[in-house]
Parts: C-alpha cells; sequence; structure tokens
C-alpha cells in the first residue's frame, strides 16, 4: 500500500490504490470530481475515446476512467510499477545456456512478452490523455461516421462550443502557433463556421495526424522557451532582436520561414481545404520568431515523436477515429484512393478536430515523459 501524488501535470490528489497481481482495486477515493462522468453500464470507453483498449491493464484502466477518472494516475503509477518489477525479474531468470530449438523459444517468448509490454504502454499513454481530456472537461470526438438521426451525412455532430476550454489547455504564446497553424489549413474559410465542405476522409485523417504530431512538437519547444522566460535566460539584447524578427517576419522572406518551419502543411494536406493559398493567414507570433532561432538540428529533434509506442499510439487513435484507410498502390507506383471515403464537415467542425488534434499531441508530450520517467519507452 502506498500513497501517490502524480507530477508532470497529472492531477491524482491524495489517493490510495491496492495492487494485486496486475490488477487494481480501489480502497478508497473520494466521490467528488470535476471531470465528467460518462455512462459505464458497458464496461466500454466508446463514449469517452475512440480507441478501444485491448490489453489487461488497458481495460482495467478503461474502467477506473469510466467510474473514478481522478484515480487513473495512481493506477497507472502502480501497473508501471509493476511492469518494471516484472521485467527486472525477466531480466533475473535469462538463460544465457539456452542453444538451438530452446534458443529459438526463448527468444521467441521474449519477444512476445516485449510486444505485450509495448502495447500496455500505448495503452497507458492513451488513458493518461483521455484522462487528462476529462479533467478539462472536453469530449473526445467519436468515430468519424454521420449519425443516423441526419439525413445530410454530415458527421460532425460534436458539440463545437469547447473551443475556449481547449485553448485555456495552452499558452498564450502556444495559441498564436496555433492560430497560424489553422489558417494554414482552413486559409479564408477559418470564421465560416456553418458552411459545408465534401473533403476525402483520408485527408482529414492525415490532417488530423499532422495535427497530432504539431502540438506534440508546439508543447515541447513552449516548455524550454516558457523556461527561459521565467528564467530570464533570454537577455535584453535576445528580446530585442525576438520583437524586431516579430515586427519583419511575414514580409521579405516570410515564404522561406514558413516553407521550413514543421506548422507549415504539405501542398494539399486537406485537399484543398484552404482556399487561401499556402502560408494565408499567417501572423507573426513571439514564440514562431523563437523557434525560427533554431538550428536545423535542433528544430529536427523537437519535431521528431520521441518513443515507438507514441508513434504507434498516434496511428491507432487516428485509425480508430476515421478507419482505415483504403490505399492501392498502381502497377506504375502511384496511389490509387478511388475507394477513399468522402465525408461532410462543417470548417466549425473540422476546426474542432484540428484543436483536438494539437492538444491531444500536447497531452502525449506531457503523458510520455510521464511514463518514461517511471518505465523506460522504446526511443526512436
Amino acid at each position: 500500500m502506498q500513497q501517490f501524488s502524480s507530477g508532470l501535470g497529472f492531477k491524482s490528489g491524495r489517493r490510495r490504490v491496492s495492487l494485486t497481481s496486475r490488477r487494481c482495486s480501489i480502497v478508497r477515493a473520494s466521490t467528488s470530481s470535476s471531470s465528467p462522468q460518462p455512462d459505464s453500464t458497458d464496461g466500454s470507453i466508446s463514449s469517452i475515446a475512440p480507441l478501444q483498449l485491448e490489453s489487461p491493464v488497458g481495460q482495467f484502466l478503461s474502467q477506473i476512467l469510466l467510474s473514478h477518472p481522478h484515480l487513473v494516475p495512481a493506477a497507472v503509477e502502480q501497473q508501471l510499477e509493476q511492469l518494471q518489477t516484472d521485467h527486472d525479474s525477466e531480466k533475473q531468470n535469462d538463460d544465457p545456456s539456452a542453444a538451438g530449438t530452446d534458443l529459438v523459444l526463448y527468444r521467441r517468448i521474449a519477444e512476445v512478452k516485449a510486444n505485450e509490454r509495448r502495447k500496455t504502454l500505448e495503452e497507458i499513454l492513451y488513458a493518461l490523455i483521455v484522462q487528462k481530456f476529462m479533467d478539462a472537461n472536453v469530449s473526445l470526438v467519436p468515430t468519424l461516421a454521420p449519425p443516423s438521426s441526419d439525413p445530410s451525412g454530415q458527421v460532425d455532430s460534436w458539440p463545437t462550443e469547447e473551443e475556449k476550454k481547449l485553448q485555456q489547455l495552452h499558452s498564450d504564446e502556444a495559441y498564436e502557433m496555433i492560430q497560424n497553424h489553422l489558417s494554414l489549413i482552413l486559409g479564408n474559410r477559418l470564421g465560416e463556421s456553418s458552411a459545408v465542405a465534401e473533403i476525402s476522409k483520408l485527408r482529414v485523417g492525415q490532417v488530423y495526424a499532422a495535427s497530432v504530431m504539431y502540438g506534440y512538437f508546439l508543447k515541447r519547444v513552449d516548455q524550454r522557451f516558457q523556461l527561459e522566460k521565467t528564467m530570464k535566460v533570454l537577455l535584453n539584447h535576445q528580446q530585442d532582436a525576438l520583437e524586431h524578427d516579430v515586427k519583419t517576419s511575414g514580409t521579405d522572406g516570410s515564404y522561406e520561414a514558413v516553407e521550413s518551419h514543421p506548422e507549415a502543411a504539405p501542398s494539399g494536406w486537406a485537399g484543398g481545404i484552404s482556399p487561401g493559398g499556402f502560408g494565408s493567414g499567417i501572423k507573426p507570433s513571439r514564440l514562431r520568431s523563437y523557434v525560427m532561432g533554431f538550428d536545423g538540428e535542433t528544430l529536427q529533434s523537437y519535431a521528431t515523436i520521441r518513443s515507438k509506442e507514441a508513434v504507434t499510439l498516434i496511428e491507432k487513435h487516428t485509425e480508430a477515429l476515421f478507419g482505415r484507410p483504403e490505399i492501392m498502390i498502381t502497377p506504375e507506383g502511384t496511389t490509387d484512393t478511388s475507394k477513399d471515403e468522402v465525408v461532410k464537415i462543417s470548417f466549425a467542425g473540422l476546426k474542432r478536430l484540428v484543436l483536438e488534434a494539437v492538444t491531444f499531441g500536447s497531452f502525449l508530450w506531457d503523458a510520455e515523459g510521464y511514463v518514461d520517467s517511471r518505465y523506460r519507452l522504446v526511443m526512436n
């Protein structure tokens, strides 16, 4: 029995959780929580997240998310401790003398266990991310499909009034960058909330996944920026240079700056969503100027997802949200997306999707650091 006080932004309060084998049972829990309480009658987290957790640990965390979401960090803490204990025990039981068939079998068993651990870690990351959305009282977008009650076939039946809540989850400087990201994707349609577009489902999925990675990158650089700002590492002459960059950005050379920046969307990302043109609507911001001061190697390292578990989780979450794309490679080597589905979605709904994706990436950075500090993830 131990007490747990979470760090790195994951709130748990002080709760007592008892671990029995690989399962947890709640011994004492507060009934008060600011998180929304979903319907848990079916034992599935489909009401709060599109990706279903399948491992024993993932299913256990699903139950905690449904019944006592504020206890998720405490449950995760003990599951990670158990994973580490099991891993250490396996290493101690290694048999270096194994040979022949025994060695092949031993390696196969070790490979299966390693894959199980990776899946467990992915689902732990996901549970922490979902809990943070619940803690912010923000609903994750469900699997993208037109509701049966809507004859128009429009897929965005989710609430769009949560933009303010999502904005409050980011620093002011980071949200300026997010606004620029939205401008790159939506162009001059950003303010047309009621307009509906027919867009390739594959393209929307690509925008979502790329926005998750952008949110991950943005949280990473903003964390460094806020730390330096707090510690007053930026000297006066550096601040003057940044202010000068802010005043001059967007004039001569602005195209080159946008082109080299991770927020720049590849041409055709959103299937023609941005009619305002490439780089349309980009506004100067202090954080953007700060990032532009990075050398190429630093910028690349910050834009890279650190762990393989995080990369796989982005893929799984996006696939759970949009489905598996049907892509064929023609004999000529080109991509055939003729079977790709076209969906109807409002620009307000698309904006909501992108804001969620960026926030998901931001939470992923937090969750990854939290888990990796307790159990070593597989680094890219």
